[in-house]
Formats: structure tokens, sequence, C-alpha cells
């Protein structure tokens, strides 16, 4: 009887063996439901974690991203069913940054080289001191009729050239004053007749000019005289208007060293008298400083 009961309980113990190691999941199960829970966990996330399985123990290499990571995968591994032990050998390392995509060259065009600066503008061209500039008459001028401080016009008879080229053409509008003028006395005293020459228009502009003053007497018994003051010898000098000669009247005295004297002109009552278009020198005395270039 004892021994038939001690065979019944060795019997039970058997088959409550057998149904325990029947419930234990395989190795191939622990490692599929790790692998399943830790891709689903979102602490997992960038990290690549390999699990081995056999007899219920758990291996775990390959890396994960930070401490926490590698304390949620042992977590994992221990509380699946039937795991009898953890061996963790994975490492800490952090997931590589996204290589950003490198900046687009500019590549910057050359710049083009830089113009020449234009030449400088030539100087202005002066018209030195000493100029003689002959003009012609527009109206006539007595030393009867004339007053002083009046204005008298004329035209440039003959171009002036600086360094070669025409500065001052024909033409050109010139004005001057009447700085004395006297009649001659039917019994005594002389006539006179002082010019100057102050302004020229030259291509639309006007300068004043400073010449010398022409100046010319009438004395007694025919004596005439066409002198010049401030100018010497070689200044202005009357080189044209002949009384009675007409308009347009030869020149009829040189202009030159010695020269201070010339032929005057007069009329039968001795008056002196340019009639228009009679030609006169006169000499600058300061220089013209001209606007624009020489042609």
């Amino acid at each position: 009887m004892g021994k038939r009961l001690l065979l019944h309980l060795s019997l039970i113990l058997l088959v409550a063996l057998s149904i325990g190691c029947n419930k234990r999941p395989s190795d191939e199960q622990i490692q599929q439901d790790i692998q399943t829970k830790a891709a689903a966990d979102p602490e997992m996330k960038d990290s690549a974690v390999n699990v081995a399985a056999k007899d219920g123990k758990v291996t775990l290499t390959g890396s994960v991203r930070n401490e926490s990571a590698a304390k949620e995968i042992k977590k994992i591994a221990k509380e699946e069913p039937g795991v009898t032990g953890v061996d963790d050998l994975t490492s800490i390392e952090p997931a590589p940054m996204a290589a950003s995509e490198p900046e687009p060259r500019v590549v910057q065009a050359a710049a083009p080289p830089k113009p020449e600066p234009p030449p400088p503008p030539p100087p202005p061209p002066v018209v030195p001191a000493g100029t003689v500039l002959t003009v012609q008459l527009t109206q006539g001028l007595s030393s009867k009729t004339s007053q002083a401080g009046q204005t008298f016009m004329a035209t440039l008879a003959q171009p002036i050239s600086v360094n070669g080229r025409a500065a001052l053409p024909t033409g050109s509008t010139a004005s001057g004053t009447v700085v004395a003028a006297k009649a001659k006395g039917k019994i005594k005293g002389e006539a006179q007749l002082d010019l100057r020459l102050t302004s020229l228009s030259v291509n639309g502009h006007t300068y004043q000019i400073e010449t010398n003053v022409l100046s010319s007497t009438e004395k007694g018994k025919g004596k005439r005289t066409a002198a010049t003051t401030g100018g010497g010898a070689a200044g202005g000098a009357l080189i044209g208007g002949i009384a009675g000669g007409g308009k347009g009247a030869a020149i009829g005295a040189a202009v030159g060293a010695g020269a201070g004297l010339v032929g005057g002109a007069m009329t039968g009552n001795k008056q002196i008298e340019y009639p228009a278009e009679a030609a006169l020198a006169f000499t600058l005395t300061q220089p013209i400083t001209l606007i624009g270039k020489s042609e």
C-alpha cells in the first residue's frame, strides 16, 4: 500500500514538471519578443541592439544612444517571461548627426578692370599781355562829336592765335570807351581823342580786358600825332581810317619798335575823326584767360 502511494506521487510530480517545462517560452520566442518591444519603445529610437537567447539567458549587444536607452533595453529583457538572466554587452554611442548639406559655393565674377581715368583737360588758352588787337570800328568817332565816357563798338580785324591754335577769331565783337574827347577851337587850342578797349566777346563769352590808351591830338598848322600812353613805342597805334579816304581805308602806318608816333586823321577844320571801318590797334596790358578750348 505504501509503495503504491509513493508511485502515484512520483507520477504526479513528473506530470507537473512536464507541464511547467512546456509553459516556458522558447529562446526564439524570447528573442523575438524583446526585439519587438524594443522597436516599439520611443526610448530606444536610434539604438541598434542585437538580442540573443540560449536556455532562457539573454545576451544584449550593439549600441544605444544614451544611458536611459541602455537601462530601458535591459529592463525589457529582464521582464520578458522565460528569461533566466540578462548579459548586457551594449555600448553607449550617440546617434551621429545628420550631415548638413554643404552650402552652395558662390563664385563671384571677377570685377571688371577699372577704366583708365580720362586725361586731364588742357589748361585754358591765355592771350598774353603785349598782344596787339587790331579792330575795325563799326561807327565813326570824332573829337568834335564824341564825349568822354562814351562807348564805341568794333570787331576784331585780325585773328589771334595761342600756341599755334586760333584763340580770338576774326569778327569777335569788341567794345571800348572814349577816355577823352576835345574839339579844336577856330583860333587856338588842340583837338584830342583818346580811346581804350574794355571788353571782347568770343564764342558767347564776354571778357573784360585792359589795353593801353590810344591818344591822338591835332595841334595848330596841321601838326598831327597819334601816340600811346601806358604802352611805350610798341603800344596801340592808329593804323587806318585816314579822313576823307572813305570806309575801309587802307592801313596807313606800321606798328613796331620806334613807332611811337604815327600819322593821325584830320579833317579840313582840323578835328580828329575815325570813320566807320577804320582800323585801330590796341595792346593788351593784362592777359586774357579764355574759357574752353582754343581751336
